[in-house]
């Protein structure tokens, strides 16, 4: 399904802008300005609420989902038995946790463990969502729900002594968890435990995938899609006028809803623009990186952050300065640079017919 390369890649376009600095040179470009309105939708929300940013990670987890369905179906097809299918998943899984891990886990000061990136969050809900998979669709909703449910439970009625405050920032259960798990807190409020309400949206994503393999007409998907993409956002919203507010650093069950229902609703425009109107030219642009995420994702991540960017950096602010160009251009050239390079380099990974997977 081209609509579904292209939604991931459009997602890794995205991390890629983030990764080389675009948005802080675009904000602090149009800083005071109208603009700037725009552009802070680049950036995490503090706490209580939801920018654009905040859906990425929800985007990328649905994505999985649905691959999985598609993955999940050629297997079957191929007359593969469930417990071989099985151990793919759970080696796939195992790799994930080991990128994710690998990733956070070398520092300037020291080795590190953490579980706060989103390949070990990833790593479980994919296992959840193969376990489920051969379920009914209602079976698997009303399960996704169930771990929203166990959410809403866990952070407000385990009390435990100085993180009883569930929707406080380095208050709440989730710090509390990590503090077992890695005996430390996140400063940024991210907790390792957003794995269990998120696995919804791999969930989502692999109900969604079931319900475009399946024999109903493009119009009946497509209403589908749409339905219980404004259900979604409409509970979403709702809570965080009432009970539970959108936190996207813990994931609350407010945020999975609301941030859910805009990965249904842009897979279901996707699905309909791309599949069924069959609007196919000049796609290629994001395809490309979307077939080779994990590889693009954990070159930014691990290799570029700590050292392709600033290599590259000092060679094209190095030649600017000789002509005198202004900090902020130079900026956005060499933004530019380096995305033409990592894009590049998924090009040439395409050509050669090299696609990283696990």
């Amino acid at each position: 399904m081209l609509s579904l390369d292209f939604m991931r890649g459009l997602i890794m376009i995205f991390l890629m802008g983030e990764s080389i600095g675009l948005y802080e040179h675009l904000f602090e470009a149009t800083e005071g300005t109208a603009l700037s309105h725009v552009f802070i939708q680049f950036f995490h929300h503090p706490w209580n609420g939801l920018r654009f940013w905040d859906l990425i990670q929800p985007g990328f987890m649905f994505m999985a989902g649905t691959a999985l369905a598609y993955s999940l179906h050629r297997q079957q097809q191929q007359g593969m038995a469930w417990s071989e299918s099985f151990k793919k998943t759970l080696k796939r899984s195992a790799w994930l946790f080991f990128w994710g891990v690998l990733d956070y886990a070398v520092r300037k000061e020291g080795l590190a463990f953490e579980l706060w990136d989103v390949l070990t969050q990833l790593s479980f809900t994919t296992l959840v969502a193969f376990l489920i998979f051969r379920w009914s669709m209602s079976a698997q909703l009303v399960f996704s729900f169930g771990l929203l449910l166990l959410t809403e439970i866990l952070y407000r009625y385990t009390n435990v002594p100085n993180f009883d405050q569930p929707f406080t920032d380095q208050h709440n259960f989730g710090n509390y968890v990590d503090l077992l798990l890695m005996n430390k807190i996140n400063d940024g409020g991210w907790v390792a435990i957003n794995c269990l309400p998120t696995a919804a949206h791999t969930i989502w994503g692999a109900i969604a995938g079931k319900l475009l393999l399946s024999d109903k007409s493009e119009e009946q998907k497509l209403k589908w899609l749409v339905t219980a993409g404004v259900v979604a956002l409409v509970l979403g919203f709702a809570m965080d006028f009432t009970i539970t507010p959108i936190i996207k650093r813990i994931a609350t069950s407010s945020f999975v809803l609301a941030s859910g229902g805009w990965c249904l609703l842009a897979l279901a425009l996707f699905y309909w623009w791309i599949d069924i109107k069959g609007h196919r030219n000049h796609l290629q642009f994001f395809t490309i990186v979307g077939m080779n995420s994990l590889f693009i994702y954990l070159f930014m991540e691990i290799v570029a952050s700590r050292w392709f960017n600033g290599y590259i950096s000092a060679i094209t602010n190095g030649l600017m300065s000789f002509v005198n160009t202004p900090v902020l251009l130079m900026g956005f050239i060499t933004s530019l640079v380096l995305f033409a390079l990592e894009w590049g380099m998924c090009y040439w990974l395409f050509k050669k017919k090299i696609f990283f997977k696990v």
